[in-house]
């Protein structure tokens, strides 16, 4: 929750309705569902349509950009404000600056004139500002509507004053042959700070850059196949689940689903950051938006609609990008307190002048307590991290890594230690058949007939593998009976009437099997990187089968890249011992656990922590869950299409470890980007406020006029988004 909630909490109430609306998904924004809109520092504001943040008076932006929104609302009036009275604003200018050289125009004309032509600057082109004013007085929030406000109000007042009774004021409010008035002041000021505000929309507009080439990559058709045999190109928002449809040469896969037909190479670059094409046959997995080569494919929809990875990837970009950086808060509970201590110091600043400072006295006095309180804009300051945040995010998920939210970028850039789970992170997860060992009696291929036979019951990787390599050989595999399950140690049943079982040394200690003949056989499978399965016939050891599943091919780039970034990988595997040291040694890992469960991977993630190491767990997502949650950043592998993975605070699309060293490299460049916003918006206030109170004036004779303090503060937020942008090029 946001920390101004604590000093004005009746400024919340009415929004309490709208704040947990969830994210519209791209495909389900429909004309009945009202856009909800947030705004960039203040995520927990949400209502249906636009308007202006209660808290900081920013306008809203939409929570899900679309690619039909037309241009903003609220930049469109900013511009028609700002262009219609320029001129107006320029006329006023000279007058003020120049008037008194201009023949046979007497000061109480040219007073009035510029009265006549600050009028619709102020209460038209500044109206917005206004509204603004008053919702922060009515919600308690003070903020830089607050500051602009006053300052604006309290020139353009006393200006009024002293238009309509001059004989008000004593000698010391004279200039140039008339009572000081500051139209000119409150005219510059209204037109700064609409340009301001429309270059910082222009800029900010760009940071949802990201999500809106995301959803342009969504595919506006499919040709679906009838049951007549015809074809028809059907709107992607008509296609259901079932649906069967052809995805020719060159062009985009329509949705998520599975290939039933046909051979091609997919580019799935745009989902994964990854440039090599991924061959597809009959019975894989494909994803929508990605792009056909030159094979013609015949798919089945298995998810459709904000069901679809494309969609998921949306939604979480989105749902990160309005997340909160804690090092936001220390920004927001500075500039509550902040806008307080401006308005205080103006006050002061017109005292000491008016009373204490040389002549005109109270002309001084007005202008730098205006210009105290025009150049304090606490914007800068609010948007330093949000901005960072929303274009990082963008940049990420183009690359293939999905932050879950602000704090998991924060925190990436400090892990030291990364435990990675073997089977699927650093392996490829699909075993393939090593090789078969006969026991005395019996032959190598009875062996695997006999464990093909029974593992055909089995929904176990390893027997797939072991099933597959049987019918390769031509092994007429018998049926299976009793079938049982022990799970996590193998299988037992009968096979051609005969009591078999297959599994590893603790199931065969429980059927009373001797494995020593087999033993050396084994180990040696193991130190090799093969798991292995004793088979045991009517009680006597038959045989062992061994699979081995294949390392991936960018693990050991990935683990040296880690190395570098210094970074400790400790390998957690519910393997045996002997074969995950086998992997390790290959791939230069640094400590090994074998036979892990999933309770001991959060204990190993819980020791670590204990010891001051600060843990990341790469996992598949399904049993290191747990580990995954408690880390301190948890690293979802999203092999497969199943991105929405809630237990990691990262998910890498690709599934690829490298993109653990791109992800880490993203966030230190993110929390640098930051830092310096945050550096450049203290500083800049620090000093704007001090000179525009006038205490270089007794030193130095400078005094900074409210126009130049305009113009400042314009500057100041414009230049920390378009910092934020630098981070694209990352």
């Amino acid at each position: 929750m946001h920390d101004h909630e604590h000093h004005h909490p009746a400024g919340h109430a009415h929004h309490a309705a709208v704040k947990n609306a969830a994210p519209v998904a791209p495909s389900s924004a429909s004309a009945s569902q009202p856009t909800i809109y947030t705004c960039p520092m203040h995520p927990q504001i949400r209502q249906p349509g636009p308007g202006n943040c209660p808290i900081c008076g920013m306008t809203l932006e939409p929570v899900m950009p679309t690619l039909e929104e037309g241009p903003d609302p609220e930049l469109v009036s900013f511009q028609r404000r700002f262009w219609w009275t320029l001129p107006l604003t320029v006329i006023v200018l000279v007058l003020a600056m120049a008037g008194h050289y201009l023949p046979g125009l007497s000061a109480t004309t040219r007073t009035w004139i510029e009265m006549i032509l600050s009028l619709p600057i102020v209460f038209w082109a500044g109206w917005p500002f206004f509204v603004r004013w008053a919702q922060s007085i009515r919600h308690r929030s003070p903020n830089m509507w607050t500051l602009i406000g006053t300052g604006v109000g309290a020139a353009f007042l006393y200006s009024l004053v002293a238009t309509f009774a001059p004989e008000l004021f004593p000698q010391g409010f004279e200039a140039h042959g008339r009572i000081g008035v500051y139209y000119e002041a409150a005219a510059v000021i209204v037109s700064l700070t609409l340009l301001g505000q429309m270059l910082e929309m222009r800029a900010r507009s760009q940071t949802s850059a990201a999500i809106k080439s995301l959803l342009g990559l969504a595919p506006k058709t499919a040709r679906r196949l009838r049951a007549d045999g015809g074809e028809e190109d059907v709107p992607l928002t008509h296609v259901h689940v079932g649906d069967r449809l052809r995805v020719r040469p060159g062009e985009k896969v329509p949705v998520d689903g599975v290939v039933e037909e046909g051979r091609s190479s997919l580019d799935e670059s745009m989902i994964t950051g990854e440039p090599m094409p991924v061959e597809k046959q009959a019975g894989d997995k494909v994803v929508g938006a990605t792009i056909n080569g030159t094979g013609s494919l015949v798919m089945r929809a298995e998810k459709v609609g904000s069901a679809t990875m494309l969609s998921q990837i949306v939604q979480m970009v989105a749902q990160a990008q309005r997340s909160r950086a804690p090092m936001q808060r220390m920004a927001d509970a500075v500039s509550f307190w902040f806008v307080l201590a401006v308005l205080a110091i103006a006050l002061a600043t017109l005292l000491v002048w008016g009373f204490a400072g040389p002549e005109p006295r109270w002309t001084y006095a007005v202008l730098n307590a205006v210009a105290v309180l025009i150049i304090a804009c606490p914007c800068a300051l609010g948007l330093a991290t949000p901005m960072s945040i929303m274009v990082a995010t963008g940049k990420g998920a183009t690359s293939g890594i999905l932050f879950r939210d602000a704090e998991a970028i924060e925190s990436l850039r400090t892990i030291d230690t990364l435990i990675v789970d073997k089977t699927g992170t650093l392996t490829l997860g699909k075993p393939a058949f090593h090789s078969a060992v006969a026991g005395p009696g019996f032959g190598e291929d009875d062996v695997l007939r006999y464990a093909a036979s029974l593992d055909q019951g089995s929904e176990h990787p390893l027997a797939d593998a072991i099933v597959a390599e049987a019918q390769r050989r031509g092994l007429a595999l018998g049926k299976p009976e009793d079938f049982e399950s022990a799970t996590g140690i193998g299988v037992r049943g009968r096979v051609d009437g005969k009591k078999v079982a297959v599994g590893n040394t603790v199931l065969m200690q429980q059927q009373g099997v001797d494995t020593a003949p087999l033993r050396e056989a084994a180990e040696a499978r193991r130190a090799e990187g093969a798991s292995v399965m004793f088979v045991a016939v009517e009680g006597k050891p038959a045989g062992l089968v061994a699979a081995a599943d294949p390392i991936k091919d960018t693990s050991l780039e990935a683990i040296r890249q880690l190395h570098e970034a210094g970074i400790r990988v400790v390998m957690a595997t519910g393997d045996g011992l002997t074969t995950a040291r086998a992997v390790a040694q290959r791939l230069g890992i640094d400590e090994v656990h074998g036979e892990v469960r999933p309770q001991d991977k959060v204990d190993l993630v819980a020791k670590l922590q204990a010891a001051g190491r600060r843990v990341a767990m790469a996992g598949d997502g399904i049993n290191d869950a747990p580990a995954l949650a408690r880390a301190t950043v948890g690293i979802a592998m999203g092999t497969g299409t199943d991105v929405a993975m809630n237990s990691g605070h990262v998910t890498l699309v690709k599934g690829d470890l490298r993109g653990i060293a791109r992800a880490r490299q993203l966030s230190q460049a993110t929390v640098a980007n930051m830092k310096q916003n945050l550096v450049f918006a203290l500083i800049y206030n620090a000093l704007g406020v001090p000179v525009a109170a006038g205490v270089l004036y007794p030193a130095f004779g400078l005094l900074l006029s409210p126009l130049f303090a305009a113009a400042a503060m314009s500057l100041s937020s414009v230049s920390v988004v378009t910092n934020a942008l630098r981070l694209r090029r990352v």
